[in-house]
């Protein structure tokens, strides 16, 4: 290792969240499906709606447009008249990774499919395909997919299935 690099990069990481009164996972227990997610004020509607199954994003009053990640300003034209919208829910695989050694808590026995899904509404979002073999041959790029929702502690986090795979 070069000099002058740290050796565990994640204990400085860990100090800081239990600085914070946070509660930090334990490493060493393999949690199915990985990390859980942190609500923010932005974000706490998206939260909301896939714990009753549904998938919301935000939409410009002004443009029109759908957007996401979330955020109190429409990136198209900077209206802050935004509202939530559930969406279809359907859309398709633009892009994928195939994680063979996901990072604990997920269990690194279980390879994870890593996708970016273009919805039918246009925005894009980085999520995880389930349902299929974490195989090349088996996640066609362009291949129809629909939502699914996956719970994760105490969060339900919108994953996709490709729509053959159902």
């Amino acid at each position: 290792m070069p000099q002058g690099l740290p050796k565990r990069v994640d204990s400085g990481f860990l100090c800081c969240q239990r600085a914070r009164g946070r509660e930090v996972p334990n490493w060493r227990t393999p949690m199915p499906g990985g990390f859980t997610p942190t609500p923010t004020p932005d974000t706490q509607p998206f939260w909301d709606a896939a714990k009753q199954e549904r998938l919301a994003i935000q939409r410009c009053m002004h443009c029109e447009r759908y957007y996401f990640y979330p955020r109190p300003y429409c990136p198209s034209c900077t209206s802050t008249q935004v509202e939530w919208r559930t969406v279809s829910g359907r859309g398709r695989l633009l892009s994928y990774v195939i994680d063979c050694n996901p990072f604990p808590p997920a269990d690194p026995a279980v390879p994870k499919i890593i996708a970016l899904v273009e919805l039918d509404e246009g925005p894009r979002m980085l999520t995880n395909i389930v349902g299929s073999p974490p195989e090349p041959q088996a996640l066609l790029l362009d291949a129809p997919v629909t939502v699914e929702f996956e719970d994760r502690g105490d969060h339900t986090l919108p994953v996709f299935r490709l729509e053959n795979d159902q």
